[in-house]
């Protein structure tokens, strides 16, 4: 999957395949383009079929280091009420007390603590992940699609990457109990993160 695969894109661009030699030009700050990226999730619904959303509101920066992947950074923030699923009223319970609060706790925030090099290119990114004000460790599992200059002569870096976690860990409790069995909200959240930044110094 591509830098601009959520997005069409006419103009022709020159990629750079991810190497471990060739990434210290890459060093520098980033922001992260909503324009081209896409966060979302994805979470078992009455045992039998997944529901998959999205928020549409956020912000990030990295700091990428490439010599040492070990220093690099990220920080993301995202408005609870961009949360999308397709489906309007869904949407309202999901911002409700029941779930995310949004209200009361607007934003969802990840910070990272550390970062290593797993191979040429995938990494892992632990940091804090914040959700109605509780604060626990993940570990992302991100791969390096590689960088390119897009037809403006912006630098681009792109990175896609996954995580699960208990949605119960951040007090996201809501449920309820089928009548032949199991329960209507699966547990496990499926993270997802393709991410496009633009390099800005």
């Amino acid at each position: 999957m591509g830098l601009f695969s959520r997005k069409s894109d006419t103009a022709t661009i020159t990629a750079t395949a991810p190497t471990a030699q060739d990434l210290s030009h890459l060093t520098g700050a980033y922001t992260i383009d909503p324009a081209h990226s896409e966060i979302g999730f994805a979470v078992r619904h009455a045992m039998v079929t997944t529901v998959r959303g999205q928020f549409s509101e956020y912000e990030g920066k990295l700091h990428l280091d490439g010599s040492d992947p070990s220093r690099s950074t990220a920080e993301v923030v995202i408005k609870v009420a961009s949360i999308d699923t397709g489906q309007e009223q869904r949407d309202g319970h999901l911002r409700t007390g029941d779930f995310f609060e949004a209200e009361t706790y607007p934003e969802i925030t990840f910070r990272s603590t550390s970062a290593r090099q797993l191979d040429a290119e995938t990494y892992q990114l632990t940091g804090d992940l914040t959700i109605k004000g509780t604060s626990k460790p993940v570990s992302i599992d991100l791969t390096f699609n590689g960088s390119a200059k897009d037809p403006y002569g912006t630098q681009r870096v792109g990175f896609e990457g996954t995580t699960t976690i208990n949605r119960t860990d951040w007090g996201l409790n809501y449920n309820a109990a089928l009548e032949t069995g199991g329960v209507l909200i699966g547990e496990k959240v499926k993270l997802t993160f393709d991410i496009s930044a633009i390099k800005s110094a």
